[in-house]
């Protein structure tokens, strides 16, 4: 296998160096082949580094900084004011190929405006958008995008969407013509503002995909669809629900099994069972959103992630790296924007 090397941004989210660090150095001892630049303040850093081993240390680079920006920055502040920021220069070490990806918790606005500058989109993409993929209960994923990265967006934006989301999953899902649909407030195609219809009808017109309709959200999860397009507004609050469902499902579930004591016989029967289920529901376990349209890798941590979850999206982009999903996105993209031009 050959050596990856990922940038995180180590001051980022709500947790900082006291969560990214330690998730970084668990990533380094399930993945041999991996190296790390952590980018932020070493004066925080290194003491967390402690219980490391040498073969770890060996394997980590410092790049300090004492600059970050702040979640509450906007994008345009954190592109003039903060060139030594360690969400920027985890960034420019993917530009400079230095890195092959990078991680960050911190300010969505900031890390899309940052990563579209610095990295630049792909041919054919004028906004990357942030994409995760869903358990559904067929067991096939669904990939959902935007997820916040544009927060307002017209008809030409989610097509594009569409595009790179019909992309990704096959590339990744090796399956061809994924189901592609709008998430939208009915199926009927009257429904909808007018972003939403124009995008229907644009995708009606296009045969390379392989485009479905509408879907509402209590259809997300049916495992009916592969692609589900949305502005990054209604991508970013479906998830944060979903998310917040989930865990209400996992915390009454927990509850429920201590209650009684032939429901606890009973789960101690079925223990790994209900372990997996547990396990299923845990948003945690799908932390990472790809920001894609990029010509490199930069993967989206959720603000308030645990160690856990930050370490999934560590894993996230050594997959992504693995794969060298750029690269496969554009050859794919460009034949299908030919076609479909032509």
């Amino acid at each position: 296998m050959t050596n990856l090397t990922l940038a995180l941004d180590v001051m980022g989210g709500d947790h900082g160096p006291h969560v990214t660090v330690p998730a970084a150095l668990q990533a380094l001892t399930i993945q041999p082949n991996l190296n790390i630049i952590l980018v932020g303040d070493k004066t925080k850093i290194e003491p967390l580094l402690q219980l490391a081993d040498t073969g770890q240390i060996s394997r980590i680079e410092i790049v300090h900084t004492t600059e970050m920006v702040q979640m509450n920055d906007r994008p345009i502040h954190a592109l003039r004011r903060y060139k030594q920021s360690s969400m920027r220069l985890a960034i420019e070490a993917v530009r400079d190929g230095k890195a092959d990806a990078c991680v960050s918790a911190g300010n969505t606005g900031a890390l899309m405006a940052l990563a579209k500058v610095l990295l630049k989109t792909l041919p054919g993409v004028d906004r990357p958008a942030l994409v995760s993929s869903l358990p559904t209960s067929k067991g096939n994923p669904a990939y959902l995008l935007d997820l916040g990265a544009n927060v307002t967006c017209d008809a030409e934006a989610l097509f594009q969407f569409a595009v790179m989301g019909s992309v990704l999953f096959e590339t990744v899902e090796k399956r061809e013509r994924p189901r592609v649909a709008l998430l939208n407030v009915g199926n009927e195609e009257i429904k909808g503002n007018d972003n939403v219809q124009q995008a229907a009808q644009y995708l009606q017109d296009t045969p390379q995909l392989n485009y479905v309709g509408y879907i509402e959200g209590d259809e997300i999860y049916t495992g009916n669809v592969d692609v589900i397009v949305c502005d990054g507004f209604v991508g970013n609050i479906t998830l944060k629900t979903s998310e917040g469902i989930a865990r209400l499902l996992v915390h009454q579930l927990k509850k429920g099994l201590t209650e009684g004591f032939l429901v606890r016989f009973l789960a101690r029967l079925i223990a790994p069972r209900i372990q997996k289920v547990l396990s299923q529901m845990n948003p945690d376990q799908y932390n990472g959103a790809s920001l894609i349209g990029l010509r490199g890798i930069v993967v989206k941590s959720h603000g308030n992630a645990d160690q856990e979850a930050y370490l999934q999206a560590i894993c996230l982009a050594v997959t992504e790296a693995q794969r060298r999903l750029p690269e496969m996105i554009k050859d794919r993209l460009e034949s299908i924007l030919l076609d479909i031009n032509s």
